[in-house]
């Protein structure tokens, strides 16, 4: 077991854990923040998808020993960015969700996707988008949120 002291959301968190641990564990179990969802834990759904550092990443598979000193952003902070505030109105416009359980995960995406490409095709949203899985099947509405999002940032 190892001491980690994270940027979690912009706050500073310590955390107690071998250094193996899946971040997404520790985010979810040490500091209970369970708005990141477990899916399928070999990086192939997208359901547990945080920021790290400026990159959208499965957090099922990094070890917390290879975080370092990156900030972590997670769907319960996004929404102090102006980036993720359109995404997750342009979410509730298109009426994205219906199970709501992929949701934190595209929305991380979708914000990692403007803030790289901040006006989109519909191929760069395929392209970005297409390893985040909706059992729902609300690919079209997602696309026309991400759309929407693009537009109210320029």
């Amino acid at each position: 077991m190892e001491t980690y002291r994270l940027t979690v959301n912009g706050q500073s968190r310590e955390v107690t854990a071998d250094p193996s641990t899946p971040l997404l564990w520790v985010l979810r179990d040490d500091l209970k923040m369970t708005g990141t969802k477990y899916g399928c834990g070999v990086s192939a759904c997208g359901a547990c998808t945080v920021h790290l550092g400026s990159m959208a990443t499965r957090s099922c598979v990094v070890p917390i020993a290879l975080v370092g000193d990156r900030p972590i952003t997670t769907i319960e902070g996004i929404g102090t960015d102006p980036v993720g505030r359109a995404v997750q109105n342009a979410w509730v416009d298109h009426d994205v969700v219906q199970c709501g359980y992929c949701q934190s995960g595209q929305i991380m995406t979708a914000v990692a996707l403007l803030k790289h490409t901040p006006q989109p095709t519909d191929k760069d949203i395929e392209a970005s988008m297409g390893g985040n899985l909706c059992r729902c099947g609300t690919y079209v509405r997602i696309r026309e949120a991400i759309h929407m999002a693009s537009r109210q940032l320029k």
